[in-house]
């Protein structure tokens, strides 16, 4: 396992984290508690999870993977050899978090950091990440484009001054961001220059053949300022498998289980995903060793974040990342994304 510095921190994390969404929904305690002690046994030291989770959303099961995570840590006794990361909601509608609309606010991320560190059984965390902004900008493959700013945004120098409160108290040691886009990033920077606070040091965005939109300005600021990219759904919510190839539906998948798919179910999104899959093919690859290979070899990345539903989907995730691409094969890559740039963004 290789390790990166988180920003410019002193914690050195795995080069592959432990995502843990599928958790207390389509995963059991029993299955998680699998997952994470193969993580481990493969010398993963980064997990990564969220008070939003587990997914699809929803009031019933928020925070299950949270406290199952923190049964693990205790009965495993391992707190100390854990990088452990969660975020708080932005701005939504869903109103179980807080009772009301979530907001980026003071008292709002005051209340999710006390339900998070009850849930995960510890006295901090080593990465606290705002899930998206409280502002409104395009997410999760929404095909809007910023227009216009609201007077009634929570600004982003409350949410910071909040976080820093946080790392004051001990109980969050560094901070982060999702669902970023660069001028967040950017304003994080400068707010924190300004109030002489240690910088944000990582930002989690979506990153895969598909969707290599981070490369479009944030990729810059990861390695010039050393916020490191997180990347989530480099397998593109299992496009990047080829397990919905030519219209096939997986029992118990995820499409089965919930939908939700649509942004990588474009006429651009399948004829990119297709090419790749023939790429792999004609080089005796799997299209996920592809997928996973290929984020791993970016420079700007800190860490992949890596979903499994089963512990043999989590070991091959695993050994495809340990999987090194040419010059020449990066270049095929790269001849197939210019002729069809980020379909699934």
């Amino acid at each position: 396992m290789h390790y990166n510095q988180l920003g410019v921190t002193d914690l050195k994390v795995s080069k592959v984290c432990l995502g843990t969404m599928t958790f207390g929904e389509q995963n059991s305690e029993a299955e998680a508690f699998e997952q994470m002690d193969a993580a481990r046994a493969a010398q993963v030291n980064f997990f990564d999870t969220a008070e939003l989770y587990s997914i699809p959303p929803k009031a019933e099961t928020q925070g299950s993977t949270e406290t199952i995570i923190g049964n693990w840590i205790k009965s495993r006794g391992c707190r100390e050899k854990i990088v452990l990361a969660t975020k708080v909601v932005g701005r939504s509608s869903m109103d179980w978090f807080r009772g009301e609309e979530s907001r980026l606010s003071r008292n709002h991320i005051r209340q999710a950091i006390a339900g998070s560190l009850a849930r995960l059984q510890t006295d901090y965390v080593d990465l606290y990440q705002l899930h998206w902004p409280d502002r409104r900008v395009p997410l999760f493959g929404s095909a809007n484009r910023f227009s216009e700013v609201k007077s009634d945004e929570v600004a982003l120098a409350e949410t910071l001054s909040a976080l820093y409160e946080l790392v004051d108290e001990g109980k969050v040691r560094h901070i982060g961001v999702s669902n970023e886009t660069a001028w967040g990033v950017h304003e994080a920077l400068r707010l924190a220059g300004l109030s002489n606070r240690q910088p944000i040091v990582s930002i989690q965005n979506a990153y895969s053949l598909v969707n290599r939109t981070f490369e479009q300005g944030l990729a810059e600021f990861s390695m010039r300022s050393k916020v490191g990219l997180l990347a989530y759904s480099p397998l593109a919510q299992g496009y990047l498998t080829g397990k919905y190839r030519n219209g096939e539906l997986p029992k118990n998948s995820r499409k089965e289980l919930f939908g939700r798919m649509g942004r990588y179910e474009s006429e651009r999104g399948l004829k990119a995903i297709e090419a790749y899959y023939q790429l792999a093919s004609s080089w005796g690859m799997s299209l996920l060793e592809l997928a996973q290979a290929f984020v791993m070899s970016r420079p700007f990345l800190t860490s992949n974040i890596i979903g499994a539903t089963t512990l043999s989907q989590l070991e091959d995730n695993l050994k495809a990342c340990e999987l090194t691409l040419s010059p020449e094969q990066l270049q095929a890559i790269e001849s197939i994304h210019m002729n069809n740039p980020n379909p699934s963004p």
